[in-house]
């Protein structure tokens, strides 16, 4: 199965250029090819997640403030984001093998490098070029468990493919423990280059099948590129450093956000004018695909309580990934359950009920979450944060499955301005969930702060007592009486400070569970729109055309012979 000619037969010829061909393999055969795409899909969504989850270790090895150790998340994401407005077009055009090979190497590279770099610009430098290694890695992930599916189960495939980077992050809280009693900060970056030589023997031992080529860069994409990647780049420095350095205080973020605006307008300008679009903007604009990324990146708003809100709270309450392991290993049997569903259940009548379904889930973990105290530990949040975990799993494989359809049918032209979509849909929507829901934390935090404060006076018997059994747990490294005072104040001082940090994720909580609502109202309405106009599942559109052009192919080939 290499890039040397080979004459396709009718019903193996490939989806999309750049896309492999669809032979008809063995069953041992695909089964190597499901155990493959999924150590593709964790090795490529890993990497950033044992980053992310780890960043106070970070800031310590590296030396970093907390504004600066933002910035290496910051830079996975902008390159991330952007690097498919041209990997997908080099993959039509130069071939599949030469994109698996270049985009693993990378992978492989940049992780290496990670265990040399000891200062701020040089590890910024690398989680950029993770980040574009990472954007193919996922492609790959779906296209091997696209070959490992027979033909009518391919959409199965790509639910379990967009999926499986998904469990990440709680996978990341799961290891990275055990991983830094190992080797301190550096042994996350061997396990990562350790997935990253597994993956790239897996692939080069049984590559995916040849793919066919054709001529598509224009001089224009490097210009949309331009506009567009740095607009988006801007974008993501805003949301990741806004809640840290605040938004109002640094008059960069102000720059930031109106250079934004004015370089994506500009390149959606550029794409909406050409006769062959990088972006097909008045595709993207119509009713039915505009509605499908509004709900995607609302509900990634949403499943922000999961890595945002349930983690800020246990942080809060002295806890850290040590104390997580078991919530998260429930987390992961919950999404996999999740996914499951969503595979075995799947209905192409009806493909936008498990959403609607998703939703009502999440809105019950939130409010599970809302009465959250300073004795709340990580086995109070097992049952809530599974239900948010299996959630998150039953809408992503949906999600996906409807967008894939609409493109189709569309025609493959439209399949890069999809994969741009989706993939700033739920990378910029989960930037945005957090600094939303990070700023309306601060700000309730303030609140109850002020409101704790003011019933805290030295006449009340029970302050001073508090004081007092403050002043007594020094007792034996204080010797002055003064002192011991002001340390018991001091430590009563803190308590009122993590009392308002609760309530005010418990706020968070409420506030995700009443969107939730509204999002589950709108949900129903735009079902119940749908069927009153009468419309057809995308899923069951395509389905029929793929039909038709099967038999249109076997009446070919049977009037050829």
């Amino acid at each position: 199965m290499s890039e040397a000619p080979y004459v396709f037969k009718p019903h193996e010829r490939p989806t999309l250029p750049g896309s492999p061909a669809n032979p008809d393999h063995p069953g041992r055969r695909r089964a190597i090819y499901f155990a493959i795409g999924i150590l593709v899909g964790i090795t490529g969504g890993l990497g950033n997640a044992l980053v992310t989850v780890n960043l106070n270790f970070a800031q310590g090895t590296l030396g970093l403030n907390s504004n600066e150790s933002a910035w290496l998340t910051a830079a996975y994401f902008m390159t991330n984001v952007t690097a498919n407005l041209l990997l997908v077009k080099y993959r039509q055009q130069f071939g599949l093998q030469s994109f698996v090979r270049y985009v693993l190497g990378a992978y492989a590279l940049t992780t290496l490098f990670h265990l040399f770099v000891h200062g701020f610009w040089s590890s910024v430098a690398v989680r950029a070029a993770s980040g574009v290694a990472a954007s193919g890695l996922t492609t790959m992930t779906i296209l091997y468990l696209m070959q490992s599916m027979p033909a009518p189960k391919r959409l199965a495939g790509v639910m379990i493919g967009i999926s499986i980077p998904q469990l990440a992050t709680p996978l990341a809280r799961m290891l990275s423990p055990g991983l830094l009693e190992w080797g301190d900060w550096h042994m996350l970056y061997w396990f990562e280059l350790g997935l990253a030589l597994a993956t790239l023997a897996a692939i080069m031992a049984l590559p995916l099948p040849p793919s066919e080529r054709e001529k598509v860069f224009e001089k224009t994409d490097f210009l949309t590129f331009a506009l567009l990647a740095p607009g988006l780049w801007l974008l993501i420095a805003v949301l990741s450093e806004g809640r840290i350095e605040w938004w109002t205080e640094r008059a960069w973020m102000g720059y930031a956000l109106i250079g934004s605006v004015l370089l994506i307008a500009a390149a959606l300008l550029v794409e909406h004018h050409r006769d062959n679009p990088l972006i097909n903007t008045r595709w993207l604009g119509t009713r039915e695909m505009a509605r499908l990324m509004l709900v995607a990146a609302s509900i990634r708003v949403l499943l922000s309580e999961q890595a945002f809100g349930s983690v800020g709270l246990l942080t809060v309450a002295g806890m850290i990934n040590d104390q997580m392991v078991m919530l998260n290993f429930v987390i992961v049997l919950a999404s996999i359950a999740g996914l499951a569903t969503a595979v075995l259940t799947f209905n192409p009548v009806n493909v936008a009920r498990p959403i609607t379904i998703a939703i009502i889930l999440i809105a019950i973990g939130a409010f599970m979450d809302a009465d959250s105290t300073n004795l709340t530990r990580p086995s109070s949040f097992y049952i809530s944060q599974a239900l948010i975990g299996f959630a998150s799993l039953l809408f992503m494989a949906q999600a996906m499955v409807i967008g894939i359809a609409r493109t189709l049918l569309a025609g493959g032209k439209n399949f890069i301005s999809f994969v741009v979509l989706f993939s700033m849909s739920q990378s910029i929507g989960g930037l945005i969930g957090t600094a939303f829901l990070g700023t309306f934390q601060v700000l309730r935090e303030k609140f109850h702060s002020h409101a704790l404060v003011q019933n805290i006076v030295m006449t009340d018997p029970l302050v001073a007592a508090r004081i007092r059994a403050g002043s007594g747990a020094v007792t034996g490294v204080v010797g002055d009486p003064a002192l011991r005072s002001a340390e018991g104040a001091a430590i009563l001082a803190q308590q009122a400070t993590r009392e308002a940090n609760i309530l005010a994720y418990n706020d968070v909580f409420l506030l995700i569970g009443v969107l939730a609502i509204m999002a589950v109202i709108w949900s129903i309405s735009i079902r119940y729109s749908i069927r009153k106009r009468g419309e057809i599942s995308p899923v069951v559109l395509l389905q029929r055309k793929m039909q038709e052009q099967a038999a249109a192919m076997a009446a070919k080939s049977a009037g050829a012979n």
